[in-house]
């Protein structure tokens, strides 16, 4: 291994790179020349498709995962004097559509290891709450819960769900980071499709029998059940789907929320997807994602439709195009490839960087299916001369692209200024976010590029060892 030199270097490692194919290329011509570029027939596709791989009943595509966050706590009945548990360890779409509503997000501090929500301190802060502890309006009445699954790694969603229902509050998932993805449930399970209610402010739920649906298979009757193992998934990342793997989507929550921003597992330029089990949570969803019209621009203008609507609510222009849809489909059907190369870079990263002693690397355990959207390494800052910041702009120097995921919501001026959030109250995630580097990670990334990234990681911390 030669010493890197940023003047002698020519490789230069972007944080991020989509892999986009010809076959998205020629789909985004196709739908050009087909005369119909908004919300449209690749759109109601790429839905089913998508519902269809997470094994979930209802897809809504929308223009972003900010906008499926939304429609699903609005749809939810999210509203005034109402506070929703959310992680501080986060990006800002997380709570901000908790403020959309009117309702206050209560900050929840991260787990040391995984970075996730810490759900024992999620119960801590409803009694801090209660008991006038926290620096929110004690008779705010808690209502729900947005877990988010950091970097990648699911959180274990049957204990969020035990949490939830103990509680009465509803589960919004931000799976942002989390497509595909999956962890290994605590027990044979199943469950109903179809048997839910929406109260203004709460979730019930009615358990029965999980159905894995296939690429190939129609969405199921909600009253049908079928068992895991009888239907396989070419495209599922569920390494043995009899051993009680669940996707994230696979009704994990209320609504679960994807991203598909450009530098995301999946793209579709800017887009998200809603999904849920639920009816009437699509229904809604789908009217406010189109101004909140009785019927949407497709069946108004296309066939022998109807052209009158009606507005029944206030909605908001949140629906995906065709364009953008052309370019998810491709990207759906290469989803699981894309994921295994992710996780071989992952791999290689976590060996070559073992036994760095400066450094700390993600945990990879055997009970999840990890997307590897992100890798955050954790410097060990009492064994090095230089502090994060420094050590990123060295590495940028060194021809490595790399962020910080994320600066925690309550050391946003918003959220100390407006709520009075201070480090004390979230101790664990103040800590963690000064020691927080990710590094470069995507499909297409050349064997050169994630050598070059461990060499610099390696000779970075040898330079500056105390």
């Amino acid at each position: 291994m030669r010493p890197i030199d940023a003047r002698q270097s020519p490789i230069q490692v972007p944080f991020f790179r989509p892999s986009i194919s010809e076959a998205e290329i020629e789909e985004v011509v196709s739908c050009l020349r087909s005369g119909w570029l908004t919300t449209g027939p690749r759109t109601k596709r790429f839905e089913s498709e998508f519902a269809r791989q997470v094994g979930g009943m209802y897809a809504v595509a929308v223009n972003s995962c900010t906008a499926a966050l939304h429609l699903a706590v609005e749809a939810l009945g999210l509203g005034p004097c109402q506070a929703v548990l959310v992680p501080t360890m986060t990006f800002a779409a997380t709570a901000e559509v908790v403020r959309y509503q009117n309702a206050v997000p209560l900050l929840v501090d991260c787990d040391p290891v995984t970075l996730n929500m810490d759900i024992e301190d999620a119960a801590r802060k409803i009694e801090q709450l209660r008991a006038g502890n926290t620096p929110l309006d004690p008779s705010l009445r808690v209502v729900g819960i947005i877990p988010v699954h950091v970097g990648g790694l699911m959180m274990d969603m049957d204990r969020v769900q035990a949490f939830a229902a103990e509680r009465g509050l509803w589960v919004v998932e931000d799976a942002a980071h989390s497509f595909p993805a999956a962890y290994r449930a605590r027990g044979q399970r199943s469950v109903v499709r179809g048997q839910r209610s929406v109260v203004r402010g709460q979730w019930s739920e009615v358990r029965g029998q999980w159905s894995e649906v296939s690429k190939n298979v129609q969405t199921a009757n909600p009253k049908s059940q079928v068992p895991n193992h009888q239907i396989s998934n070419p495209q599922s990342p569920i390494p043995n789907p009899s051993a009680c793997w669940r996707r994230c989507g696979e009704n994990t929550a209320a609504v679960s929320c994807f991203s598909f921003y450009a530098n995301k597992t999946m793209t579709t330029g800017e887009g998200g997807m809603a999904v849920t089990d639920d009816e009437q949570l699509a229904a809604r969803m789908r009217q406010m994602s189109l101004h909140g019209l009785s019927r949407d621009a497709w069946k108004r203008f296309a066939g022998n439709h109807a052209w009158d609507y009606k507005i029944v609510a206030p909605g908001y222009k949140y629906n995906m195009t065709d364009i953008a849809a052309a370019i998810g489909l491709h990207q759906l059907a290469r989803a699981e490839e894309n994921r295994l190369e992710r996780q071989s870079i992952a791999r290689f990263f976590r060996e070559e960087l073992a036994e760095i002693d400066q450094i700390e690397l993600p945990p990879d355990p055997p009970d999840r299916v990890h997307s590897w959207h992100l890798f955050p390494i954790r410097l060990r800052l009492d064994r090095l001369s230089i502090k994060r910041n420094a050590f990123i702009e060295r590495l940028r120097e060194l021809g490595v692209g790399c962020s910080v995921h994320w600066r925690p919501l309550h050391l946003h001026p918003y959220y100390e200024e407006t709520f009075g959030w201070r480090v004390e109250h979230l101790p664990v995630a103040s800590a963690e976010w000064p020691r927080l580097v990710s590094l470069p990670l995507f499909p297409g990334m050349r064997e050169e590029e994630y050598r070059h990234v461990a060499d610099t990681i390696r000779q970075l911390c040898q330079r500056n060892s105390t």
